[in-house]
């Protein structure tokens, strides 16, 4: 495939890093295994999709799955989505493949906002979760229970998932920051029978109660019979107001050393992750305990490129994907760096330290992140030693050309950017990072292995060069086993499959480019259509953000005379005010820089723009607000007030 030579990468591994990569040494290990004689990711990208189930039992191999049992089948039907079924005949316990380490290696570190330091090692963690393991024996958990977390990024989250995953059990979490009525959407569908909880935890430092907001939740969950209960911000937690709750402490009471793992069928519940629940009750997605665990090491071991001298941190929350995603580096061997609070507590400079003070190589956080870093004028790579950092990670929006370029220019040079695209929906990736591949400007650097990836125009055809739906047409072992209550499958259906028959639509407003790397331009759902055609409004956020009057910002489609048009809200910086001349400087700037399409036909200026828990902004509620019809679940916000502000806006109606 040509490459356009006018674009000049950022950024181009070294000959001694491409060869030193797990990525390169897997692809030696697939030449020697089956004869070929792949030379560069495109070769090896290739023959993954054209070999689904080779390249899959590859996988299990070089990620050195353990199992009681080997498959009879990698998959029964490489075309059937979704309802494939993979490694058939196997059995294994996704908790005993992370804790496959026994020694004095640190595994955890973990710092809060209070400024609190805790670690563990791999010998302490599989000691803490033997224990815990059987507590949760003893209290009558089984295969098939589902045991939750309301839990601070904090080692006794991670502790309680794989205790509670050891015998069979399914986990699923939200973060102690989610309301009331938020949680009951996602654990209410579920009926959990355990759920862990701390007293509290710190945000801008100020310590916030939960257990208040644990006696409201477990009044409408009958299903609860036990509350355990993690000090975090006292020392002794009061729990008299609520009924059959126990400190973790004295839970665990035990003198379990070893651990009996519940080895089950590959297809066995390990999570019930949640969708943003902005514009409907959330979906419950349940995901195999097989699937994700060899979804995440290919994504972890190839293309973050993870070892066991590394030390990983993803900026998450336990109510995000990111978390589960991050804890499946303890199968690497490697240190999780863990952090609980306010990224900017007490300034913009606290997670660069932290990288400074703990050796970080892998850095991963999101896109707002990062622009936030740039516009409070932090300079990272010159104020801090990043001598170990050797690739940073950004998802959850698309990230900015001018954001790739603060990342080169003031964090570090020698750096692999990987800027990755996946969603809750497979706890994992589409669009991921390449050690041994060049970065571009705005891009993400390949599609994932063995996921067959396209951008399809309105026809279903493939298109390169051009936006396009993001589509994956073959299975993937960490597609959802199923939605929790849907026995006629038809909200996993119409979740995905509705637009393309047999084809995983997601979603996303992409382009492949023809290095066949990707260009994200937003969710599709959230695509603007004015006079009929679609533009990604991802093109309009990368030039406000060069904006220096500008601090935040939100584009809807209005329906509007037999139309579309397109409104534009923006979150002024101190100091600054929403003239004439700045409305004037601003489509100037889209009309030269996107297209005269993407000018927008109203710009308003707003008090705040609304997102979720989650940090992804919430599009499709800000326009529904717009047109009068009711935004359901606002717990899932991260500030439900600031979508009132949106609520009849009169001046957009004329």
């Amino acid at each position: 495939m040509s490459k356009p030579p006018l674009l000049q990468p950022l950024w181009q591994p070294s000959r001694q890093r491409i060869e030193s990569s797990n990525m390169y040494r897997f692809m030696q290990t697939v030449n020697r295994t089956h004869g070929t004689a792949i030379a560069d990711y495109d070769g090896l990208y290739q023959w993954s999709v054209d070999n689904i189930a080779v390249f899959w039992a590859e996988m299990w191999r070089f990620a050195g799955i353990k199992a009681a049992q080997g498959c009879d089948r990698v998959i029964d039907d490489p075309t059937k989505m979704p309802g494939a079924k993979w490694f058939i005949g196997s059995r294994l316990n996704f908790a005993e493949n992370l804790l496959r380490y026994r020694d004095d290696r640190t595994a955890l570190i973990f710092r809060g906002e209070d400024v609190v330091r805790r670690t563990l090692t791999y010998r302490q963690l599989f000691a803490a979760t033997a224990k815990l393991a059987e507590a949760l024996r003893e209290a009558g958990v089984v295969p098939g229970d589902r045991v939750v977390g309301f839990m601070p990024n904090m080692p006794e989250s991670i502790i309680a998932m794989l205790a509670a995953t050891s015998l069979g059990a399914t986990w699923s979490s939200c973060s102690p920051d989610f309301g009331i009525k938020g949680v009951l959407d996602r654990f209410g569908q579920t009926r959990p029978k355990i759920l862990f909880t701390a007293d509290g935890y710190f945000f801008k430092g100020k310590p916030l109660d939960s257990l208040a907001k644990i006696s409201g939740i477990v009044r409408e969950l009958p299903s609860i019979e036990k509350i355990v209960v993690v000090p975090y911000t006292t020392e002794k937690p009061d729990l008299a107001g609520l009924q059959n709750a126990v400190l973790y402490g004295d839970f665990c009471r035990n003198d379990a050393e070893e651990m009996e793992f519940a080895r089950l069928p590959f297809e066995h519940p390990l999570y019930i992750m949640y969708s943003s629940g902005t514009t409907g009750l959330p979906k419950c997605m349940v995901q195999s305990a097989g699937g994700v665990l060899l979804h995440q090491l290919k994504e972890l071991l190839l293309h973050t490129d993870l070892k066991r001298e590394d030390t990983i941190f993803y900026f998450t929350t336990c109510g995000w994907m990111m978390w589960n995603w991050l804890t499946t580096s303890l199968a690497v061997g490697a240190t999780l760096v863990l952090y609980d609070g306010n990224p900017f507590h007490p300034g913009p400079e606290a997670l660069w330290q932290m990288a400074q003070d703990e050796k970080i190589t892998v850095f991963g956080t999101s896109a707002g992140y990062i622009a936030a870093l740039k516009n409070a004028g932090l300079k990272p790579g010159r104020q801090f030693d990043l001598t170990p950092l050797k690739a940073l990670l950004s998802t959850g929006s698309p990230l900015s050309k001018d954001d790739f370029h603060f990342i080169y220019d003031e964090v570090k040079s020698d750096l692999q950017l990987a800027s990755i695209s996946g969603g809750s929906d497979l706890n994992g990736c589409f669009a991921l990072g390449n050690p041994m591949g060049p970065v571009y400007e705005g891009e993400l650097q390949c599609r994932g292995l063995g996921m067959k990836v396209f951008a399809y125009d309105e026809n279903g055809s493939p298109v390169v060069g051009k936006q396009g739906e993001l589509v994956c047409t073959a299975p993937f072992p960490s597609m959802p086993i199923y939605f929790w209550d849907d026995e006629n499958g038809r909200k996993y259906q119409s979740a995905y499959f509705e637009r393309f028959p047999g084809i995983w639509t997601h979603g996303d407003f992409v382009e492949v480019t023809e290095r066949g790397g990707l260009i994200m331009y937003g969710r599709s759902d959230a695509t603007l259509n004015p006079g009929g055609v679609r533009i990604g409004t991802a093109e309009i956020y990368r030039i406000m953000e060069q904006l220096e009057e500008i601090e935040d910002s939100v584009v809807v489609g209005q329906e509007w005379q037999n139309d579309i048009r397109v409104i534009l809200f923006v979150k002024m910086k101190p100091g600054f005010d929403l003239t004439d001349e700045l409305r004037d400087k601003i489509k100037k700037n889209i009309r030269m820089n996107a297209s005269p399409r993407h000018v927008p036909a109203k710009i308003i200026a707003a008090p705040d723009i609304p997102y979720t828990l989650n940090m992804k902004k919430v599009e499709l509620a800000v326009q529904k607000m717009i047109h009068g019809r009711e935004v359901k679940n606002r717990d899932a916000l991260k500030d439900p007030e600031a979508l009132d502000f949106f609520a009849g806006i009169l001046e957009i109606k004329n």
